[in-house]
Order: structure tokens, then sequence, then C-alpha cells
């Protein structure tokens, strides 16, 4: 018996006892799945069982708000403010999927496979998400992240019955896959240079040996790959409007901003702590620059390419582009400000994007269509969901006095005093912002100014439910904006995991 055995046992337990969150979810996987065998009537149960299950494990990473830095299983999972944050906004991002899912029309056709399995992909999806944000070891951000594309294949793909589903889900694969392979292609490179696969490893030996720098700067670009692609950013963005045209469009909601989420988590992750920031050879890898150059052609391509969109869901895919490049922004900053600002910004786009997408659901359910040109009238017929959706579309565009405005307000800030070129970037992220104006209030346009082709005062009536949630994300959405402090102040406090070391 080796000598050290109680401490392995006691390593062992301390890390079972930090991974309770993902536990939780674990658990509640295989409950859906059992549930969907034996129940017989299981729309409404299997949500409400998934619902209260992200509640337990709410409860289970709140106890984690004050548990010290540090890494668990063999230093691959860590546990810190920084995953903390990011652990609530997955748990709320799922439970607003839950709840558009359960009002969607899309979700009950005949040929949609089975609800339980539909509930038991989005947590297992989740948990990946949970994974992404507390992985400190190439191996397991590479795993967290496949688990996530997988679940997202196969949300994709649901609708079955309907071709476009099928076909985003088949290029999501194919992207998904030559991304991924790009990936761990990379990450072997820095395997082979450093003899490591912890990031904070990795940081020590680059800071304490030389290691050849185009290598090094190849690889972190294979890597980027990976996480360019999870966040839809340009060059890595041609899969976003078919999948967000093709897939239900609660899973479209959950993708643009769960998994966008989880991409920038492990990014910020990964180059903060095993890329210097700072480089110092003639051909060492700047990525502060590399992401200033993404991020301006995403706010250009995601925002031109929109206007011409008379699909919303394409509209907003091209749009979720443009969200990329402004979040990028602030992780070029490098700092604890920059970080903050895109913390803050990520909760703002889960809350107008899902948002603008249930309204989006609840106009497809009533017309048949998403396009743009179908929404004529529609304020007098639905004058709950068009002010709710005007109002998600002001903050997506960055007006006051919404939440949106006070995301981008953080992170232009953030570039000023950073030197030339960041103030130049500030003031472009402002003009596309400006662009995008245009575009998003097509769709005010057509509700209110424009009169339907099929003249008719008749009110559209939606049920409690589908109210009461519209009221409330239109409600948080000024309500974030107004009074904005707790949000910043606990975004703030959640950046000291990128200083650990």
């Amino acid at each position: 018996m080796p000598n050290n055995l109680p401490d392995i046992v006691a390593q062992i337990k301390a890390s079972v006892g930090a991974f309770i969150p993902e536990l939780s979810l674990s658990a509640l996987f295989l409950l859906l799945i059992v549930l969907d065998m034996v129940l017989s009537e299981k729309r409404v149960v299997i949500p409400v069982a998934s619902l209260v299950g992200f509640v337990i494990t709410g409860f289970f990473v709140w106890q984690q708000i004050d548990a010290p830095n540090q890494e668990y299983f063999l230093r691959m999972h860590v546990v810190d403010p920084f995953a903390v944050f990011f652990k609530f906004l997955f748990l709320g991002a799922s439970a607003l999927a839950v709840l558009l899912s359960m009002d969607s029309e899309e979700l009950n056709e005949k040929n949609a496979r089975s609800i339980g399995e539909y509930y038991a992909i989005l947590v297992a999806m989740a948990l990946g998400m949970f994974l992404m944000a507390s992985a400190s070891d190439m191996l397991m951000m590479f795993l967290a992240l496949e688990l996530v594309s997988i679940s997202s294949y196969v949300l994709t793909g649901y609708l079955k019955g309907q071709i476009k589903s099928s076909e985003a889900s088949l290029k999501y694969i194919v992207y998904g896959a030559a991304s991924s392979g790009l990936m761990a292609y990379g990450m072997s490179i820095i395997y082979g240079l450093t003899g490591q696969t912890n990031i904070y490893e990795i940081a020590r030996f680059i800071e304490a040996n030389e290691v050849d720098e185009v290598a090094l700067t190849l690889a972190s670009l294979l890597v980027m790959g990976g996480f360019g692609y999870k966040i839809g950013a340009v060059p890595f963005h041609f899969w976003s409007p078919d999948v967000y045209e093709g897939a239900p469009t609660p899973v479209t909601a959950f993708l643009s901003v769960g998994s966008k989420a989880a991409g920038f988590a492990m990014l910020m992750r990964f180059f903060k702590i095993a890329i210097p920031a700072e480089p110092t050879g003639e051909f060492a890898f700047d990525w502060v620059n590399f992401f200033a150059l993404i991020a301006l052609a995403s706010m250009l391509l995601g925002n031109f390419a929109a206007i011409w969109q008379s699909s919303v869901k394409r509209m907003l895919a091209y749009s979720s582009i443009a969200h990329a490049g402004y979040l990028l922004l602030g992780v070029l900053v490098a700092d604890d400000l920059g970080a903050q600002a895109v913390m803050f910004y990520l909760v703002a786009y889960t809350v107008m994007n899902v948002g603008a997408f249930f309204v989006v659901v609840l106009i497809a359910n009533k017309i048949g269509s998403d396009d743009v040109n179908d929404y004529r009238g529609l304020g007098k017929k639905m004058p709950l969901a068009a002010a709710a959706l005007t109002v998600f579309l002001v903050s997506l565009t960055g007006l006051p006095p919404t939440v949106g405005f006070v995301g981008k307000y953080m992170i232009f800030t953030a570039l000023l005093g950073k030197g030339p070129t960041f103030l130049t970037l500030a003031i472009i992220g402002v003009l596309t912002s400006a662009v995008s104006l245009y575009y998003y209030f097509k769709i005010p346009l057509n509700m209110y100014l424009r009169e339907a082709e099929e003249e008719s005062d008749t009110p559209v009536q939606f049920g409690a439910f589908a109210n009461g949630l519209v009221a409330f994300l239109m409600v948080a959405t000024i309500a974030f904006g107004l009074y904005f402090a707790p949000l910043a102040n606990f975004a703030k406090n959640s950046v000291t995991m990128l200083v650990m070391n």
C-alpha cells in the first residue's frame, strides 16, 4: 500500500465534492431518460423536471461562490469565481431554452423525435458548457467542447421531418469536425513544444524556456479554429446562417447564447493563461492583434450581410456574428476591465437575444413564417409581442435605456486609453452598431408603419405562459439597463480566476 494513499483518497473526495453541480446535471440527464421510457404523458412533466433539476444545480453552484480557487481531478478541472459566473449564465440560458421549447409548435410535430430525448440532450449540452467553463487542461477542454458540439448536432437535426433541419445538422457536423480536427492538431503541437497539457504549466514552461515561436504561432492559430467555430466569429462563421435557420427556433436561441458564452469562457481562460499577451520574439504570436483583426471582420461582415436578409432567423444569425466581434473587442483588451465587460455583455446578450427568438417563435406559430415582410401590421394584432420585440431589437442595437446599451458602453470604454488602434476599433464598433440599426428596425417598421395585405384588426391571442415570459424578458432587458450595478459588480468580482496561477 503506497504511503501517500490517504492523500490520494483525500484528493479524490475533494474533487468529487467540487464536482457536485456537474454530477447533478448528469443525474438529471439519466432521470429524463428514465422518465421518457416510463411516462405516457411527458410533454409537461419532463420539461418541468428539467427546470427543477436546473434549480437544484443552481443551489449547488451557489455553494461554490465562496469556494477557494483550486484545481481538481489531476488539475484538469478548476473551481473559481470565473467558472461560477458562467455556470449561472449557462443555467439561466438552459432554463430559458426549456421554457421556449415548451411553447414551440415545431417541437410538437409528429415526425419529431421523442421529446424526452430532446430535453435530455439539452441537459447534456449544459453539462458540456459547465465543463468548458471549468476546464484548465487541454484534454478536458477538447472533451468538453466535443460534448457540447455533438449535443448541438443532434438538437439541430431534431426536426427530422424538415429538410432544412437535416441539412443544417449535416453542415454543422462537417464544419464542426473540421474545426475540432484543427484544434486537436494545434493542441498536440503545444504539447510537443512544452510537454504539458495543463494551461498553467504551459504558461510556466513558455516563460522559463525558449519555445519555437513559429510552431507556437501555428499551434495557437489552429486552436483558435476550434474556439472561433464555437463563438461563430469570422472566418469560422460559415455554419451559422444555415444552422440558425434550419434548427428548431429554441435550439437556435440556445446555440446563439449558451454555446457562444461557453466558447468565450474557454477562449478567455486559455489565451489569458497559456499564451503570452505581450510576445517578445519576432515571430511570436500576437493574439491581441489577431483578435482585433477577427473582431473587425466579424463586425463588418455580420452587420452588412444582415442587411440583405429577409428571414428574421438568418438576420439574427448574421447579427450573432457581429456580436461575436463586439465581444472579442473586450477579450483583446486583455485586462480585468475587458473581461468584466465581456461577461456583462454575455448576460445582456442572453436576455435580449433569447427574448427576440421567443417572440419569433410566437409569431411563427401564428403566421407560419419568419419573413420580415410577413410581419406587416403585427403591431395591431400582437401588441405585446410587437412591443417586446422592438425592445429586444433596440437592446441588440445598443441604444438606451436597455441592457444592450450598457454592455456595449462597457466594452467600448474598456478600449479607450489603450492606444490609437483600440480607439479605432471602438469607433468602428460604434459605426457598425449604427449599421445594425437599419436592419433591426426593418422589423418594427413593418409591424407598425405598414399595413398587412389582408386587412384584419382581430388581435392574435397568446397564452398566459407566453405573455408572462415575454413580459418578463422585456422588463429584464430594460431593468438591467437602468439598474446594472449588481450585475456589473458580480462580473467584476468574477474575473479573479484570470490571474490565478
